[in-house]
């Protein structure tokens, strides 16, 4: 293979900026001349943006750029940011994404009350959640899972990532990753 040249990586720099999703190393590769490997330009693309105010970073299924962490909590007052999510919500999505597929039923025996079809919708409109099957038994209930969307906001490059639920404290009565467990807070 060839060493990737200063035309590579910014044709690499400028699919990635462009795109509004994470971009595929499949997508690059079909991009770059045969004999040039698209992992290479990253390494090299991700090696000129570390240190800076944007970094290189792998979510979910591909690459995207994103404000360096420790500069994200300066923007957050002079960016807005959007809605959050309500408490219900955000207590299904943790449910989901721990134990994903998982079915509606299961969400509530975990919650231990019931979920109202506006929470679902509410995850659906944010594209953090998407139906994954049906489990076979009567009925045939929709499975839920997380989706890529919901990786790129919590900054991860795979759902092992998640804190394991050992790992995690209870402050108030919400469960949060220990201090000691993880070195970064998720971007937005």
């Amino acid at each position: 293979m060839t060493d990737p040249s200063e035309d590579h990586l910014r044709l690499a720099e400028a699919l990635i900026f462009a795109s509004a999703d994470p971009v595929s190393v499949r997508a690059l590769t079909a991009l770059l001349p045969e004999d040039i490997d698209a992992d290479t330009v990253l390494r090299g693309l991700r090696a000129r943006y570390a240190g800076r105010g944007v970094e290189l970073v792998e979510i979910g299924l591909g690459w995207q750029f994103r404000t360096a962490p420790d500069l994200a909590a300066r923007l957050t007052r002079t960016i807005s940011r959007p809605r959050r999510l309500p408490r219900v919500a955000m207590e299904t999505l943790a449910i989901i994404a721990w134990h994903q597929p998982v079915t509606r039923a299961q969400i509530e025996e975990i919650r231990g009350a019931a979920l109202s079809q506006a929470t679902l919708d509410a995850l659906l409109e944010a594209s953090l959640v998407k139906p994954a099957g049906h489990r076979d038994v009567p009925g045939r209930p929709t499975l839920w899972a997380t989706t890529p969307g919901f990786l790129a906001q919590f900054g991860l490059r795979d759902i092992s990532e998640l804190p394991k639920r050992s790992e995690l404290v209870l402050e108030n009565g919400i469960a949060v990753p220990a201090e000691d467990t993880v070195s970064e807070e998720p971007q937005s």
